[in-house]
């Protein structure tokens, strides 16, 4: 796997490298700017991008916009989006842009070193891994349980799939956090995507649909 990554804050890049270099993973470039990452990206065509929303020279959402262009220039190249705050409305951005895994974790999660390789190499599988923090925000703001369409038509047990299936978690490890069988856990996820009237196709295309199905209508409720 080969991964490149933009933050300014050295000493956090530095413990970046150096810690994704210990679990084997090669990273190929490293910068501290937008323009520079953009580049990089461009020269090495890495498999992952690592990417701080918050960079120079206003410190809002350059990181965000570069990764987005990353992803447009290179559809298939997977995106980790590291941030300071829960801000969800990214991820959906991301979601939408390109065929690449997405992930979005607080920096706070760089310290669980099992947490955030895991990310990492889910996202360069093609996985979607959100943070258990944005998901619970999410939730929290989700629209109310009575509307008859859409996430407010799922089951209790259905929502609390999607809310795992939002975290990156595989059929087998929701089945884990849920203490049910596999079985029923695709049966649950069946009906999901049967309710939110998703069109055909691979279960991993339909799956990152309900996930940008599931962050739109929280985002907005």
């Amino acid at each position: 796997m080969r991964v490149a990554l933009v933050e300014d804050q050295a000493l956090l890049r530095e413990g970046i490298v150096a810690l994704l270099r210990e679990q084997g993973i090669e990273v190929v470039a490293q910068a501290e700017d937008a323009q520079s990452f953009l580049s990089a990206v461009g020269a090495h065509h890495p498999d992952v991008a690592i990417v701080d929303v918050r960079l120079p020279p206003t410190f809002t959402d350059e990181g965000l916009r570069a990764a987005l262009e990353a992803r447009r220039r290179h559809p298939g190249l997977g995106v980790l989006v590291l941030s300071q705050y829960v801000e969800p409305a990214y991820t959906t951005e991301l979601l939408e842009v390109g065929s690449g895994g997405v992930g979005y974790l607080l920096k706070e999660r760089v310290a669980e070193v099992r947490t955030f390789v895991d990310a990492v190499e889910r996202v360069a599988e093609g996985g979607t891994v959100l943070d258990r923090e944005v998901v619970s925000t999410l939730v929290r703001g989700s629209e109310p349980a009575g509307s008859e369409t859409g996430i407010g038509s799922l089951t209790p047990k259905e929502r609390e799939v999607l809310e795992l299936m939002a975290e990156g978690r595989t059929n087998a490890g929701i089945a884990k956090a849920m203490v049910v069988t596999q079985g029923a856990v695709e049966k649950h996820i069946s009906s999901i995507f049967g309710k939110l009237d998703l069109p055909q196709g691979g279960d991993d295309h339909r799956r990152v649909l309900a996930v940008l199905t599931y962050l739109r209508a929280t985002s907005e409720g």
